[in-house]
């Protein structure tokens, strides 16, 4: 929580790399929204076409840092003051840290100010210098070192003032002792010391906001309101945007209303918060009329709001959309910085397109912009993902000749690049390289460490990094034991599993729905069936619900031992959860019905998928919409065409078996195939009816299908799978069955068949 900023560019792409992102699946980026941003060009002249994008290199550009070494400047210039006789002023000396400080050389500012300032006899400090100081100490997170300047300040004569209580304040926030800041805070008003202005409120606010007390930030928000320090619009707008990243969208928003109506006009940061806030939330058209109001009141977009759309539209998996919002970014003057162009990159890459994202960095680069380690660690994990390994050592090996040091992501991606390619001793190079070049790992670097051994067969050296860790005093998560503990199953050694699934409520960890669900399967493939339903049931109970993988890892467990009474039964508990059959699962729970119905045992339980109806009739859908969501969410042809085979053919039912649950299982899929197929593919299936009758002692779908021609094709069951239609034909001559596929266009294919001896 202590990272967290304001409305910062870091923080827009930053927690797509930890988080899942907020948006909702499925929505639609609205087109308006570009026509909008297009209307905005403030150019008098027709935009001329850019010119096309140069072929992609494999290899990015660099570019060399040719300008000033700013921090070797400052550092001559303030030597050379030491050196002028008469000695300048203070306030000179003070300019000149200036620069130094922020550039982020704390170190080197309180070198300059306790072992040159300090020194010369002639130079008199002033409570500006101090302040100086103790900024420098709180940053460098020695705070404590700040409140010892603040006692030199007393002897000295000086007076504190409120930057530098606010300076302290701030340091304490920093090293997270929010509650110290708040009782330095308390004192201050209780004993007049200082009479807090808003910057000093804002201070505290932003600690407050920064540390995910957002509330208690509120409230102090409402006693500014009743006092004489009233808040502005920095202090709404950190307010607004803790909000915003806590979720708490719709407050944020009622938050803006009242601070217009207070009179506290909002501005670019107010409305790019609420814009950045809506948009992960899917809100597309509240955010299109946030740009709206923005606009109305003649506020501009800049280069951080423009970066949210591009974010947003990366995220929902529209990388060309998101470079169509960058074009007009550059039409309308605003430069793109390296965060947009890091962010496009991160889009393409996400998709898979390597070429495009380097063809992006590559116009950073020609824009005069020098990419970071952030905009490289996008590309090197990009590389990974694609198993081109030798492109992302490349970039990684490039990182130092530009200047740039390696972070403990951009080794994290490589490492586990190196894994997936089973390139396990280059991995622990890489590890012990990252080691002496002072890089720490972290809980995500281990996990990966931990999860490319397990799975490239090297179980014991995983286990032995784990105690390695224990030994050296690093925390151990959940995922950690959960990926020793999948490792230890799948390798057959359920005692050692068993151990340390055991051994996490002593660590005062508890596993999640990953972490049980990893255990059940061992044990179900170990055939302990007991002991899985037992672990199932103590899972509910510690509070630990159940998803679709729990029901259908168990389900399977007992169907390959052949307890089908118990597996139909977590079946029915699974469909009444909201949960379905997976690809494996379902053809396994179709078998049951097809080759059991008739077992008197199973007959009452498959009966219980029968929902009535009002009448007590049963109604047609025993699986309801388990088989929708099957079918929609299946992408792969062999499933299939395996879910045909499963119930294309089955010769134990006579005619007069029209009661049976075979039938009934197969009258109540055709309106749900119907759902499907329309749904899936109304663009080149002008009509589909599917009828159920008795053939031959065969339950049987009828039905027409025009393909977008005239003719229409007679088969005996259709039915729509992704890319291409699985068709069933049911041949009557000689009592034989002919299972067909029917990509469209007349192509047709035989994948088996079939008669009545099997």
């Amino acid at each position: 929580m202590s990272g967290r900023r304001r409305v910062s560019d870091s923080s827009i792409i930053g927690r797509r790399r930890i988080a899942d992102h907020n948006c909702q699946k499925g929505t639609i980026f609205p087109s308006f929204l570009f026509h909008l941003f297009r209307s905005l060009s403030n150019t008098t002249t027709s935009p001329t076409s850019p010119p096309p994008p140069p072929p992609a290199a494999v290899i990015p550009k660099q570019r060399c840092n040719l300008g000033p070494n700013h921090l070797q400047s400052a550092l001559i210039s303030f030597n050379r003051m030491l050196q002028m006789r008469p000695l300048p002023p203070i306030y000179q000396f003070n300019k000149a840290l200036g620069p130094i400080t922020k550039m982020g050389h704390y170190d080197i500012s309180l070198s300059l100010i306790l072992n040159k300032l300090l020194q010369f006899q002639g130079i008199q400090l002033d409570i500006y210098t101090f302040n100086i100081a103790i900024n420098c100490y709180c940053r460098l997170n020695q705070v404590h070192f700040g409140f010892s300047l603040l006692g030199s300040l007393f002897k000295r004569g000086f007076t504190p003032d409120a930057t530098t209580f606010n300076t302290l304040i701030n340091g304490l926030f920093l090293e997270d002792k929010t509650p110290e800041a708040v009782e330095l805070f308390t004192q201050l008003i209780r004993t007049r010391e200082i009479e807090p202005n808003v910057v000093m409120y804002g201070t505290i606010v932003n600690g407050l906001c920064r540390t995910g007390n957002t509330i208690s930030a509120v409230s102090l928000l409402r006693i500014m309101e009743e006092g004489s320090c009233k808040p502005d619009t920095v202090v709404y707008n950190t307010i607004i945007d803790s909000l915003c990243k806590d979720r708490m969208v719709d407050d944020a928003v009622k938050l803006f209303t009242e601070m217009e109506e207070k009179g506290i006009f909002p501005d670019v940061v107010t409305y790019t918060s609420l814009i950045h806030g809506l948009c992960n939330f899917g809100r597309w058209k509240e955010a299109t009329k946030m740009l709206r109001k923005m606009l109305d009141a003649s506020i501009s977009p800049n280069v951080r709001t423009f970066n949210v759309f591009v974010d947003a539209l990366t995220k929902e998996g529209k990388a060309k959309e998101a470079e169509e919002v960058l074009e007009v970014m550059i039409q309308r003057g605003v430069d793109p910085n390296v965060v947009t162009y890091s962010t496009l990159m991160d889009g393409y890459c996400l998709q898979g397109h390597m070429d495009e994202a380097i063809r992006v960095f590559n116009t950073m680069v020609d824009r005069g912009l020098h990419p970071d380690v952030f905009s490289y660690g996008i590309l090197i994990n990009g590389y990974c993902k694609k198993m081109k390994i030798n492109e992302a050592m490349y970039l990684f090996r490039e990182l130092p000749r530009r200047g740039l040091k390696p972070n403990t992501e951009t080794f994290s991606a490589i490492l586990r690049g190196l894994f997936q390619l089973g390139r396990c001793g280059a991995a622990q190079k890489l590890f012990n390289e990252m080691q002496t070049v002072g890089i720490i790992p972290d809980s995500q670097t281990y996990g990966i460490l931990l999860d490319g051994l397990c799975k490239n067969g090297h179980i014991s050296e995983a286990l032995s990094l784990f105690h390695m860790m224990e030994r050296n005093g690093l925390d151990h998560n959940v995922v950690m034991y959960s990926i020793l503990i999948d490792g230890f199953c799948k390798d057959k050694k359920l005692d050692t599993a068993r151990a340390l699934f055991n051994n996490l409520s002593s660590k005062g960890l508890h596993p999640d729905v990953k972490t049980y669900n990893m255990m059940i399967h061992g044990l179900c493939e170990e055939g302990l069936l007991h002991e899985a339903k037992e672990l199932f049931v103590k899972m509910e109970q510690s509070g630990c619900l159940a998803d679709g993988v729990t029901y259908n890892t168990i389900i399977r467990g007992f169907i390959g031992h052949n307890k089908c009474y118990e597996a139909l039964i977590l079946a029915e508990e699974m469909v009444e959860r909201g949960f379905s059959a997976d690809a494996s699962t379902f053809p396994m729970i179709i078998d049951i019905l097809s080759t059991k119905g008739q077992d008197p045992a199973l007959h009452e339980v498959i009966k219980k998928f029968m929902h009535k109806d009002s009448h007590g009739m049963q109604e047609k859908d025993p699986f309801g919409t388990s088989y929708a969501s099957f079918f929609a969410s299946a992408t792969d042809d062999d499933v299939a065409t395996s879910f045909i085979f499963s119930f294309s053919y089955s010769s134990s039912y006579s005619s007069s078996s029209s009661s049976s649950p075979i039938f009934a299982f197969f009258d109540s899929l055709s309106s749900t195939i119907v759902s499907a197929a329309s749904s899936l593919c109304s663009s080149f299936i002008s009509s589909l009816s599917v009828f159920s009758t008795v053939f031959r002692g065969l339950p049987l779908f009828l039905g027409v299908c025009c393909w977008g021609s005239d003719e229409p094709v007679d088969v005996d069951f259709a039915i729509v799978w992704w890319r291409m239609v699985v068709v069933v034909v049911f041949s009557s001559g000689g009592g034989g069955v002919r299972l067909m596929i029917d990509g469209g266009g007349g192509k047709k294919k035989v994948l088996q068949r079939w008669n009545r001896n099997g």
